[in-house]
């Protein structure tokens, strides 16, 4: 079978608010006050945990202090539990293009760098878990993107051939994941990062999901 394979956070769904709001947190704890802005901070938000805290230590004028962001790493992550979805919205049309995509006979999973348990509690919430025959998360394997093995594992467990997938992504990562893989990459271009895609040299871009099964059809076809 043929997969596609979705990154999670900046290309199924905007979950930046969330995480600001976790990242901010921990500044709160620190005595800062809110170091993150979740509009011009969210690009961030979704290159992960550890950005956030880099970022925001960074304005603190502490950016080589890497005790501090190891000590609130876990605190990110256990005020991200419990405030997981308030703010997240899937894109317009992600989970339309995924039941086509699945009509069309494409197996469909998720690699994603988010830890395994978040990853399965948000897309619980969200309420479409149970649409992705697979999801990998960043400690599901003792690998993560862009180890190809990750994406590899995702289309595994979706039932597909590892060499006939595809990777949907935001990010340098998720690209060069798919090039380690040589695999086809698509990049969204309507996340926070959308703009910078393009240099990237993805096998294409997505300006609208609704436009992403024939592009798939395209690429694998």
């Amino acid at each position: 079978m043929k997969t596609v394979i979705f990154d999670l956070d900046g290309t199924l769904a905007d979950t930046s608010g969330d995480l600001i709001e976790a990242a901010n947190v921990c500044f709160r704890d620190m005595g800062a006050g809110d170091m993150l802005d979740p509009l011009s901070d969210a690009g961030t938000a979704l290159r992960g945990g550890r950005a956030m805290l880099r970022l925001g230590l960074s304005r603190l004028n502490q950016d080589h202090d890497m005790d501090t962001l190891d000590r609130y790493y876990p605190v990110l992550l256990e005020a991200y539990a419990k405030d997981i979805d308030s703010r997240t919205v899937m894109y317009p049309g992600a989970m339309d293009a995924v039941e086509t995509l699945k009509t069309r006979g494409y197996g469909v999973g998720i690699a994603t760098n988010k830890p395994e348990g978040l990853a399965e509690e948000l897309l619980k919430r969200l309420g479409v878990r149970d649409a992705f025959a697979s999801m990998v998360g960043a400690d599901t394997l003792p690998v993560r993107k862009p180890d190809p093995e990750h994406l590899f594992e995702a289309a595994r467990r979706a039932g597909g051939d590892p060499a006939k997938t595809c990777l949907i992504g935001d990010s340098d990562t998720d690209r060069n994941t798919a090039k380690n893989a040589n695999v086809p990459s698509v990049l969204v271009t309507f996340g926070p990062a959308g703009g910078d895609m393009a240099a990237l040299t993805p096998e294409a871009l997505l300006h609208d999901f609704a436009d992403l099964p024939d592009l798939i059809d395209n690429l694998l076809g």
